[in-house]
């Protein structure tokens, strides 16, 4: 078996971006792969029916088009093409009118009326810093000495963010963004979501990528392969014996897959506690859509947009948040809608749309909530049924067959919260390190956490190489 300089677990967009890392570092290094074809979270497929592509996991990426491993890779030379919806995200409500984010902040801001001004002082930070910010929030808290100063309104619970607004409509929006979190809204750190995601949306934007997810997780495979790195399909590691020889090992994985692969004895109990005692996060019951046509919503801002948040309500969708954490499903759950093959004709056949919708339960739910979901889509778009072609439900055990780092259905590897933001499961100097030695986590636990940035992957590999420099022999 051959040798490398370091050996990367998992092939999800962290992973891939570890060996970059690693590769252009000048290390011999491979990634470990156990299904046949690259990617984690970044897969596209035909779920449903012939020629209709829909992203498995991840579809928008305002993370990925905002940084800074990216931005400076040639993605594009590689074939991943970003496209930006005319409209970022939508929040629709019962009387037909929808609150929405344009990429423009302007636009954003009219369209927002008496909370525009407050709007543009929530986002400003991120707006008009990204650069400086994007380096802070994207390094663990030990690399960013003024990440306690500039971030601190992060921390804060999204309620208390959203009292800032006076209209109900602006406040639902806020409520939505910070949802993405995967956690009840009156928790501390819960209105970072909602501040980085809606300042995005006018930095970056909330783009797709033309012919699927699958594109960037393909794009960062050949650009390792340019830079001589290797990739290893169908190689599942059960044991230390399915690793080859290597100075350093990154697992993009969930971090209790140490335990499974070295065995408790082998992991410093130091390690053990904080894995033991990491929590998990809400899970995600996804539906994917085959239509015979563009959803027929209300409010036509909806139509327009790349995302659309069902929720009602700021009230509404509090509570629904609230219920999920508390281990319950809402009656009227908070649905995240995708809408890429309206603005990517290559998702599906002539004329037809796919529709990507997912909401949250409790962790290992089994359970449906199909008919839940559809209530709310078809409460801001009457008849929704009629256009529906075929669909695939996604359960949260669906979701961990899948893909085993996703434990119970948790899609963000974990339980958003000021733990988390500190580097938890690692070590608060050095997040990325297990106490195994040479032996590195550099997954969606790790910060910068969930999304597909690869700046998990980027930061575990460069520490890892602060500590196993490649001129030094171990």
């Amino acid at each position: 078996m051959a040798s490398y300089d370091a050996v990367v677990v998992g092939s999800g967009p962290n992973g891939l971006a570890a060996a970059v890392v690693f590769a252009e570092h000048g290390y011999r290094v491979a990634v470990l792969e156990a299904r046949s074809t690259v990617g984690g979270g970044t897969r596209t497929d035909e779920v449903t029916l012939p020629g209709f592509r829909h992203d498995v996991c991840s579809a928008f990426h305002p993370l990925g088009i905002a940084s800074p491993l990216f931005s400076r890779l040639p993605l594009g030379k590689l074939g991943v093409r970003w496209i930006l919806p005319e409209i970022q995200v939508a929040h629709p409500f019962d009387d037909g009118r929808a609150a929405a984010l344009w990429r423009s902040l302007g636009t954003s801001c009219d369209h927002l009326g008496v909370d525009g001004d407050r709007w543009r002082r929530s986002v400003r930070r991120v707006t008009q810093y990204w650069d400086a910010v994007g380096s802070t929030v994207m390094k663990p808290l030990t690399a960013r000495p003024f990440a306690p100063v500039s971030l601190a309104s992060w921390a804060l619970p999204a309620t208390r963010v959203a009292r800032r607004f006076s209209a109900g409509s602006t406040r639902a929006l806020f409520a939505g963004l910070a949802a993405h979190g995967m956690r009840r809204l009156d928790a501390p750190a819960t209105a970072a979501a909602g501040l980085l995601l809606g300042g995005l949306a006018h930095v970056g934007g909330w783009p797709l990528v033309e012919g699927g997810s699958a594109s960037i997780s393909t794009a960062l495979a050949a650009h390792l392969a340019s830079l001589g790195g290797d990739v290893r399909l169908d190689h599942r590691v059960r044991r230390p014996g399915d690793l080859p020889p290597s100075r350093v090992v990154l697992f993009d994985t969930h971090p209790a897959a140490l335990l499974d692969v070295y065995g408790e004895a082998a992991v410093p109990a130091s390690t053990r506690r904080r894995i033991t005692g990491y929590r998990r996060g809400a899970a995600a019951y996804k539906i994917d859509y085959a239509l015979a046509a563009p959803v027929p919503w209300t409010a036509p801002e909806c139509a327009r947009a790349g995302v659309v948040h069902l929720g009602g309500t700021y009230e509404e969708v509090v509570e629904a948040t609230r219920t999920v954490e508390a281990g319950g499903v809402p009656e009227r759950p908070f649905v995240l809608v995708g809408q890429q093959s309206l603005f990517d004709r290559s998702r599906a056949p002539g004329g037809r749309h796919t529709l990507w919708a997912y909401t949250h339960v409790p962790g290992g739910f089994e359970g449906s909530v199909r008919e839940r979901v559809e209530a709310q889509i078809e409460r801001f778009a009457p008849r929704f049924r009629e256009i529906v072609l075929a669909c695939r439900v996604t359960t949260p055990r669906d979701l961990e067959a899948y893909n085993p780092n996703y434990v119970a259905g948790d899609i963000a590897t974990g339980l958003h919260s000021v733990r988390r933001m500190l580097g938890r499961p690692g070590p608060f100097l050095n997040p990325y390190r297990t106490g195994i030695p040479g032996v590195y986590l550099c997954s969606a636990a790790t910060p910068p956490g969930p999304g597909v940035h690869g700046m998990c992957g980027a930061n575990a590999a460069q520490a890892a190489i602060r500590e196993y420099p490649r001129d030094r022999e171990t």
